[in-house]
């Protein structure tokens, strides 16, 4: 080695500072070790999450408690705009608990063969269900579908709730459950404790004494006496599968307002029975030709709708209220409802309807609704005189098909008219009659409809602002014959008419039925710029447990140009400063507004509106067809008397304290259609009646004994055929 070279000494040990210490290989041994443990635990994992899950649920078993007695049946609340209370809906009247023994085997058969045929075979719980279930709740994450057997449906509709503190009434307030799967596990434990602690015939007596039947009874006992007049046990095979048929859809198939669908489920029921040895197939062939229902009871209203204030109204909510939520809720649920009602106003209503018809035994008829137009809440609504001896809610025509609106539609077809681009200011000539091309009636020679105008004078020369303010049917008859009656029926459908309308040529002069709350509500949009909301009676509705169900607030839709609807009101306002709605002026409001007469006199109305309240009013015989006569010192009655009167004086009521609100100037640019023919004498400017507008009238006049109106207003009509003739003003 040379002198002063480097020395190198190899180590093959060394190891760096900081790299970890080599690790002794596993042997094969140990590794099998380990493999073996995991598949252990692998295996044993299920087992343990059994054992866990059925710990838990036997300490869920063991802890679960049944209620004694039967739930509440909680009475629901109706409340006005402020709060204080005007009626009650009711069921619990209405269950009386008898035991199985008082029950007709029938009736015991019938719902055992339609809800339950395996009811004393199986443990209580349907297995399939609740796996249906699961999967409905863990995969679709949809709500769990509901109870099937007999056990079960009487856990959900009695113990699987829970008792809560209403908000409202401080009470203790059964709450339903909701529906998971979790809950369905719970009550199917329930349905278990249930079959072994009360066994068979406890569980059915007590289903048949809570469920619902519909028409606020509970309990088969109530069911019995509601729909037939008789106790439990004296129920026959035919009623006993018309009540079985009740209980797949109570609001759906009640014998009293749905017969024909009840008789599909009776039948089901029959079919059932004789499927599961209750009933021989000859009998059932036999019942089943009967037709539906028996003798059934019609007074359950009288049992479920506590008397108070308006009961019209209340009557309206409470029809209203069952389709929306259903009889069970309604009649048992404890909803807290607060209505629209102005109880105020409601009296201001039923004061005016007195004031001006103040014999109730030989006065017609009269009904009122009051709207608020930038929302649809019902005011007031006067349905009748006498609640206890008519039940026809004729704001509604609850009971009836409606009344002729008569020149009251014209305010439609004027609307239509806007939209289409016509002119107010165009001059229209209106003769005494006229045949109208494309209008047909087969009542007359030459196939043609032949519109009159009221007192069949000649009316003249009108702009089409003047034609509406002086109700001049001929000029109507020529605006709906260019527009088409099909655009006039579209238009009242979306103004606020919920009837059917047909597309007739005297549909302009209100020849079809309708109830004065459409008509009410469709004026209500013109007064708000052409925004509909529905007519509402729900201010708020909250259930037993204080949830408030934010569905009841209506929502507004533009169904007409804001201009145009405006300019209706323009034209509106002339028939009350001078046409032939000047008894309903209230100064200093500006007021729009429309007489309407039907054929003969049979029906009369005034509809209005200022721009914070639409109300329109109807008269008539309930019977109909009987010409409105020397009324209350009137030899005829049309829409500009007695119901622009009872107008006057409810709006002079509800208006107090409310600003004059002047309504919005329309535009006139780009209205420029008129006459599309020159048929009959050229119009002179001078001679048009509105040039020289009659000015704003003071305080309603005094009525004349004998009124002696111009030819336009209010004469006696030439007799015509229905639908074909034209209505007075």
């Amino acid at each position: 080695m040379a002198t002063g070279s480097r020395s190198r000494t190899r180590r093959d040990d060394y190891v760096p500072r900081h790299a970890p210490a080599k690790t002794p290989e596993k042997t094969s041994k140990e590794r099998s070790f380990i493999r073996r443990r995991w598949w252990l635990l692998l295996l044993l994992s299920p087992l343990v999450v059994i054992l866990l899950g059925v710990s838990a649920l036997y300490v869920a078993y063991a802890r679960i408690k049944l209620p004694t007695g039967y739930p509440p049946i909680r009475t629901t609340y109706l409340y006005d705009r402020n709060g204080d209370q005007i009626s009650t809906l009711h069921g619990a009247v209405d269950r009386t608990v008898i035991p199985l023994s008082q029950m007709s085997p029938n009736i015991i058969h019938a719902v055992i063969a339609t809800e339950d045929h395996g009811f004393y075979s199986h443990p209580g719980v349907d297995v399939t269900g609740i796996l249906r279930a699961a999967y409905t709740d863990l995969v679709k994450r949809e709500a769990a579908q509901g109870a099937s057997t007999i056990t079960e449906q009487l856990v959900k509709n009695v113990y699987a709730g829970s008792y809560q503190v209403d908000p409202d009434s401080g009470l203790r307030a059964y709450v339903p459950p909701e529906r998971s799967i979790a809950e369905k596990v719970r009550e199917a434990l329930l349905a278990v404790k249930l079959e072994k602690e009360l066994g068979k015939d406890t569980i059915l007596e007590k289903y048949l004494n809570t469920v619902y039947f519909g028409h606020g009874a509970y309990g088969i006992q109530a069911a019995a006496e509601n729909y037939f007049g008789k106790p439990a046990s004296r129920l026959t095979v035919l009623e006993s599968a018309s009540l079985a048929g009740v209980l797949h859809a109570p609001d759906s198939y009640d014998p009293i307002d749905r017969p024909y669908d009840n008789k599909f489920r009776r039948d089901y029921a029959l079919q059932q029975m004789a499927k599961y040895g209750y009933l021989d197939p000859v009998t059932e062939t036999k019942l089943q030709a009967k037709p539906c229902c028996g003798t059934v009871k019609t007074n359950a209203t009288e049992r479920i709708m506590a008397p108070g204030a308006s009961e019209y109204f209340v009557d309206y909510t409470r029809r209203l209220l069952i389709d929306r939520y259903g009889e069970a809720k309604v009649f048992g649920g404890g909803l807290r409802v607060t209505t629209t009602l102005d109880l105020g106003l409601q009296h201001a209503a039923e004061a005016a309807i007195a004031q001006e018809l103040p014999d109730k035994r030989n006065d017609p008829a009269a009904a009122l609704v009051a709207i608020d137009p930038t929302n649809g809440q019902i005011l007031a609504m006067a349905g009748g005189r006498d609640w206890k001896h008519d039940k026809v809610n004729y704001a509604t025509m609850v009971g009836g098909s409606g009344r002729e609106a008569g020149s009251a539609f014209k305010a439609f077809t004027l609307a239509a008219a806007m939209q289409a681009g016509y002119n107010l200011n165009a001059y229209w000539y209106g003769p005494s009659t006229l045949a109208v091309p494309g209008c047909t009636d087969p009542t007359q020679p030459d196939g043609l409809w032949h519109p009159v105008n009221a007192g069949d004078g000649e009316a003249g020369t009108f702009t089409l602002a003047g034609a509406t303010a002086h109700s001049v049917n001929t000029i109507f008859a020529q605006v709906v014959a260019q527009l088409g009656p099909s655009n006039v029926v579209d238009m009242a459908h979306a103004l606020g008419i919920r009837s059917p309308l047909p597309p007739v040529c005297s549909i302009t002069l209100g020849s079809v039925a309708v109830n004065p709350l459409e008509m009410t509500n469709a004026y209500a949009t013109l007064a708000d710029h052409g925004e509909r909301f529905w007519a509402t009676p729900l201010l708020q509705v909250k259930s037993g447990a204080g949830k408030v169900d934010p569905s009841v607030t209506p929502q507004g839709t533009q169904v007409i140009d804001p201009n145009d609807a405006n300019l209706v009101s323009s034209a509106l306002q002339g028939v009350v400063t001078g046409g032939t709605g000047v008894d309903a002026a209230i100064p200093p409001y500006p007021v729009a507004g429309k007489t309407g007469t039907a054929n003969e006199n049979v029906d009369a109305w005034f509809c209005g509106y200022t721009m914070q309240i639409a109300t329109c009013v109807w008269m008539g015989w309930p019977a109909g067809e009987i010409s409105l006569q020397d009324v209350e010192g009137v030899s005829s009655v049309y829409g500009g008397t007695i119901p622009a009167a009872i107008w006057h004086d409810f709006m002079s009521v509800a208006m107090q304290g409310k600003p004059a609100v002047a309504f919005t100037v329309p535009s006139f640019a780009g209205k420029t259609v008129g006459p599309s023919r020159t048929v009959y004498p050229s119009p002179s400017p001078t001679a048009s009646p509105s040039a020289s507008p009659t000015p704003t009238p003071s305080p309603r006049p005094s009525r004349s004994p004998s009124p002696s109106p111009s030819p336009s207003m209010e004469p006696t009509p030439t007799p015509s055929a229905k639908g074909s003739g034209s209505p007075g003003p």
